[in-house]
Protein backbone atom coordinates (compact mmCIF):
# COMPACT_ATOMS: atom_id res chain seq x y z
CA UNK A 1 0.00 0.00 0.00
CA UNK A 2 1.99 3.23 -1.29
CA UNK A 3 1.75 6.07 1.81
CA UNK A 4 2.60 10.29 0.88
CA UNK A 5 3.64 12.44 3.68
CA UNK A 6 3.92 15.62 4.54
CA UNK A 7 5.87 17.10 7.46
CA UNK A 8 5.77 20.48 9.50
CA UNK A 9 8.77 20.69 11.41
CA UNK A 10 9.60 23.06 14.27
CA UNK A 11 6.42 24.15 14.71
CA UNK A 12 5.58 26.61 17.55
CA UNK A 13 2.58 24.91 19.11
CA UNK A 14 2.71 22.30 21.99
CA UNK A 15 2.69 18.53 21.15
CA UNK A 16 -0.04 17.91 23.31
CA UNK A 17 -2.16 20.76 21.54
CA UNK A 18 -1.54 18.89 17.92
CA UNK A 19 -1.66 15.25 19.11
CA UNK A 20 -5.56 16.25 20.11
CA UNK A 21 -6.54 17.58 16.57
CA UNK A 22 -4.58 14.61 14.88
CA UNK A 23 -6.64 12.33 16.87
CA UNK A 24 -9.62 13.59 14.99
CA UNK A 25 -8.31 12.85 11.57
CA UNK A 26 -6.79 9.70 11.93
CA UNK A 27 -7.94 6.06 9.89
CA UNK A 28 -10.49 8.65 8.18
CA UNK A 29 -10.85 9.40 4.13
CA UNK A 30 -9.44 12.99 2.99
CA UNK A 31 -12.71 14.87 2.29
CA UNK A 32 -13.90 13.90 5.75
CA UNK A 33 -10.57 15.03 7.74
CA UNK A 34 -10.47 18.20 5.97
CA UNK A 35 -14.45 19.01 6.71
CA UNK A 36 -13.42 18.00 10.36
CA UNK A 37 -10.30 20.51 10.53
CA UNK A 38 -11.88 23.18 9.11
CA UNK A 39 -15.06 23.14 11.62
CA UNK A 40 -12.53 22.15 14.62
CA UNK A 41 -12.01 24.63 16.96
CA UNK A 42 -8.35 24.84 18.00
CA UNK A 43 -6.01 26.75 16.79
CA UNK A 44 -3.75 23.99 16.07
CA UNK A 45 -6.43 22.52 13.46
CA UNK A 46 -4.98 25.39 11.17
CA UNK A 47 -1.14 24.01 10.77
CA UNK A 48 -2.42 20.49 10.65
CA UNK A 49 -4.71 21.65 7.37
CA UNK A 50 -2.11 22.67 5.57
CA UNK A 51 0.27 19.57 6.35
CA UNK A 52 -2.87 17.30 5.07
CA UNK A 53 -3.43 19.26 2.28
CA UNK A 54 0.40 18.91 1.27
CA UNK A 55 0.08 15.52 1.63
CA UNK A 56 -2.48 15.27 -0.90
CA UNK A 57 -0.72 17.10 -3.28
CA UNK A 58 2.23 15.23 -2.72
CA UNK A 59 0.61 12.17 -3.35
CA UNK A 60 -1.51 13.62 -6.50
CA UNK A 61 2.01 15.21 -7.96
CA UNK A 62 4.40 12.30 -7.34
CA UNK A 63 2.19 9.12 -6.95
CA UNK A 64 -0.25 9.88 -9.46
CA UNK A 65 -2.99 9.05 -6.73
CA UNK A 66 -6.16 10.68 -6.90
CA UNK A 67 -7.26 12.86 -3.95
CA UNK A 68 -10.80 11.00 -3.48
CA UNK A 69 -9.15 7.41 -2.79
CA UNK A 70 -6.63 8.47 0.34
CA UNK A 71 -7.49 8.59 3.89
CA UNK A 72 -5.33 9.29 6.76
CA UNK A 73 -3.14 6.36 7.79
CA UNK A 74 -1.32 8.57 10.15
CA UNK A 75 -0.94 11.37 12.06
CA UNK A 76 1.51 12.10 14.70
CA UNK A 77 3.27 15.10 16.34
CA UNK A 78 6.90 14.38 17.45
CA UNK A 79 8.38 16.91 20.44
CA UNK A 80 10.93 19.37 19.30
CA UNK A 81 13.29 21.47 21.15
CA UNK A 82 12.57 23.15 23.63
CA UNK A 83 13.80 27.20 24.02
CA UNK A 84 14.27 27.97 27.29
CA UNK A 85 13.39 31.54 28.53
CA UNK A 86 13.63 33.17 31.94
CA UNK A 87 10.98 35.09 33.36
CA UNK A 88 11.75 37.92 35.90
CA UNK A 89 9.80 37.43 39.32
CA UNK A 90 9.76 39.55 42.31
CA UNK A 91 13.42 39.42 44.86
CA UNK A 92 15.88 38.76 41.95
CA UNK A 93 13.70 35.33 41.39
CA UNK A 94 13.55 34.14 37.70
CA UNK A 95 11.00 31.97 36.71
CA UNK A 96 11.78 29.12 33.80
CA UNK A 97 9.27 29.33 30.64
CA UNK A 98 9.78 26.46 28.31
CA UNK A 99 8.91 26.83 24.79
CA UNK A 100 7.57 23.89 23.33
CA UNK A 101 7.81 22.96 19.49
CA UNK A 102 7.01 19.63 17.70
CA UNK A 103 7.21 18.19 14.12
CA UNK A 104 3.95 17.34 12.25
CA UNK A 105 3.67 14.72 10.08
CA UNK A 106 0.27 13.38 8.20
CA UNK A 107 0.63 10.35 6.04
CA UNK A 108 -2.06 9.25 3.36
CA UNK A 109 -2.35 6.29 1.94
CA UNK A 110 -4.83 4.83 -0.79
CA UNK A 111 -7.45 2.58 -0.20
CA UNK A 112 -7.18 -1.26 -1.11
CA UNK A 113 -8.61 -2.21 -4.05
CA UNK A 114 -11.07 -4.64 -2.03
CA UNK A 115 -12.33 -1.37 0.20
CA UNK A 116 -12.81 0.86 -2.89
CA UNK A 117 -15.29 -1.79 -4.39
CA UNK A 118 -17.16 -2.05 -1.45
CA UNK A 119 -17.22 1.60 -0.87
CA UNK A 120 -18.70 1.79 -4.82
CA UNK A 121 -21.47 -0.76 -3.65
CA UNK A 122 -21.81 1.04 -0.52
CA UNK A 123 -22.54 4.47 -2.60
CA UNK A 124 -24.52 2.76 -5.25
CA UNK A 125 -27.19 1.09 -2.19
CA UNK A 126 -27.25 4.63 -1.05
CA UNK A 127 -28.21 6.65 -4.41
CA UNK A 128 -24.60 8.16 -4.71
CA UNK A 129 -22.87 8.97 -7.83
CA UNK A 130 -18.99 7.49 -6.98
CA UNK A 131 -16.13 9.70 -6.97
CA UNK A 132 -14.73 7.87 -9.78
CA UNK A 133 -18.03 8.07 -12.25
CA UNK A 134 -18.39 12.22 -10.98
CA UNK A 135 -14.37 12.55 -12.56
CA UNK A 136 -15.93 10.72 -15.63
CA UNK A 137 -18.30 13.22 -16.14
CA UNK A 138 -16.44 16.02 -15.71
CA UNK A 139 -14.13 14.49 -18.00
CA UNK A 140 -16.94 14.29 -20.14
CA UNK A 141 -17.70 17.92 -19.89
CA UNK A 142 -14.10 18.78 -20.25
CA UNK A 143 -14.34 17.41 -24.00
CA UNK A 144 -17.62 19.62 -24.50
CA UNK A 145 -16.25 22.21 -23.53
CA UNK A 146 -14.83 23.36 -26.95
CA UNK A 147 -18.36 23.04 -28.55
CA UNK A 148 -19.65 25.21 -25.94
CA UNK A 149 -17.35 27.63 -26.57
CA UNK A 150 -18.59 27.87 -30.19
CA UNK A 151 -21.76 28.11 -29.37
CA UNK A 152 -20.94 30.96 -27.18
CA UNK A 153 -18.90 32.46 -30.31
CA UNK A 154 -22.36 32.39 -32.12
CA UNK A 155 -23.87 33.37 -29.83
CA UNK A 156 -21.85 36.22 -29.29
CA UNK A 157 -21.88 37.32 -32.89
CA UNK A 158 -25.63 37.36 -32.90
CA UNK A 159 -25.53 39.64 -29.91
CA UNK A 160 -23.19 42.43 -31.58
CA UNK A 161 -25.02 42.30 -34.83
CA UNK A 162 -28.32 43.30 -33.41
CA UNK A 163 -26.84 45.23 -31.29
CA UNK A 164 -25.32 47.11 -34.87
CA UNK A 165 -28.59 46.96 -36.16
CA UNK A 166 -30.33 48.32 -33.10
CA UNK A 167 -27.59 51.23 -33.22
CA UNK A 168 -28.56 52.21 -36.54
CA UNK A 169 -31.90 52.48 -35.88
CA UNK A 170 -31.27 54.50 -33.19
CA UNK A 171 -29.12 57.01 -35.52
CA UNK A 172 -31.61 57.34 -38.09
CA UNK A 173 -34.38 57.87 -35.49
CA UNK A 174 -32.09 60.77 -34.06
CA UNK A 175 -31.53 62.24 -37.38
CA UNK A 176 -35.38 62.30 -37.80
CA UNK A 177 -35.60 64.05 -34.52
CA UNK A 178 -33.12 66.81 -35.39
CA UNK A 179 -34.90 67.40 -39.20
CA UNK A 180 -38.32 68.26 -36.81
CA UNK A 181 -36.66 70.54 -34.16
CA UNK A 182 -34.86 72.18 -37.15
CA UNK A 183 -38.08 72.45 -38.55
CA UNK A 184 -39.82 73.48 -35.71
CA UNK A 185 -37.11 76.24 -34.30
CA UNK A 186 -37.11 79.50 -36.37
CA UNK A 187 -34.97 79.92 -39.56
CA UNK A 188 -31.95 82.02 -39.80
CA UNK A 189 -34.05 84.22 -42.08
CA UNK A 190 -37.15 84.73 -39.46
CA UNK A 191 -34.14 85.88 -37.34
CA UNK A 192 -33.04 88.40 -39.54
CA UNK A 193 -36.25 89.44 -40.07
CA UNK A 194 -36.51 90.08 -36.20
CA UNK A 195 -33.50 91.59 -35.97
CA UNK A 196 -34.09 94.23 -38.52
CA UNK A 197 -37.77 94.44 -36.85
CA UNK A 198 -35.75 95.52 -33.33
CA UNK A 199 -33.39 97.64 -34.69
CA UNK A 200 -36.31 99.92 -36.54
CA UNK A 201 -38.49 100.20 -33.78
CA UNK A 202 -35.35 101.39 -31.95
CA UNK A 203 -34.84 103.93 -34.33
CA UNK A 204 -37.84 105.23 -33.93
CA UNK A 205 -37.86 105.38 -30.16
CA UNK A 206 -34.77 107.30 -30.56
CA UNK A 207 -36.58 109.64 -32.85
CA UNK A 208 -39.59 110.04 -31.04
CA UNK A 209 -37.44 110.87 -28.03
CA UNK A 210 -35.32 113.76 -29.94
CA UNK A 211 -38.98 115.18 -31.02
CA UNK A 212 -40.09 115.23 -27.38
CA UNK A 213 -36.81 116.78 -26.48
CA UNK A 214 -37.32 119.44 -29.01
CA UNK A 215 -40.65 120.32 -27.94
CA UNK A 216 -39.44 120.40 -24.44
CA UNK A 217 -36.60 123.51 -25.47
CA UNK A 218 -39.12 124.88 -27.11
CA UNK A 219 -41.82 125.09 -23.92
CA UNK A 220 -38.88 126.29 -22.04
CA UNK A 221 -37.75 129.19 -24.48
CA UNK A 222 -41.48 130.40 -24.41
CA UNK A 223 -41.52 130.10 -21.11
CA UNK A 224 -38.62 132.48 -20.67
CA UNK A 225 -40.02 134.73 -23.43
CA UNK A 226 -43.52 134.67 -21.54
CA UNK A 227 -41.40 135.65 -18.29
CA UNK A 228 -39.05 138.66 -19.41
CA UNK A 229 -42.10 139.96 -21.49
CA UNK A 230 -43.85 140.24 -17.76
CA UNK A 231 -40.79 141.98 -16.42
CA UNK A 232 -40.85 144.61 -18.99
CA UNK A 233 -44.38 145.42 -18.45
CA UNK A 234 -43.90 145.77 -15.02
CA UNK A 235 -40.75 147.88 -15.26
CA UNK A 236 -42.71 150.39 -17.54
CA UNK A 237 -45.58 150.84 -15.31
CA UNK A 238 -43.10 151.68 -12.57
CA UNK A 239 -41.77 154.29 -14.66
CA UNK A 240 -45.29 155.59 -15.21
CA UNK A 241 -46.43 155.76 -11.98
CA UNK A 242 -42.88 157.79 -10.87
CA UNK A 243 -43.61 160.39 -13.32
Amino acid sequence: MPETRATLRYSGTSPYKVRAVLGLIRGVEVAVARQRLQFCGRDAADEVIKVLDSAVANAEENDHLPADELFVSRAYADEGPTMKRWRPRARGRGTRIRKRTCHVTVVVARYSDGELARRARIEAASGRVPDRRRRIQRRGRAEEAPAAAEEAQAEDAQVEEAAAVEAEGLAATEGVLGAEEAFLEPGADEAADVAATDQATAVEEAEAADVAATEQATAVEEAEAGEAEVEEASTTETKEDEG
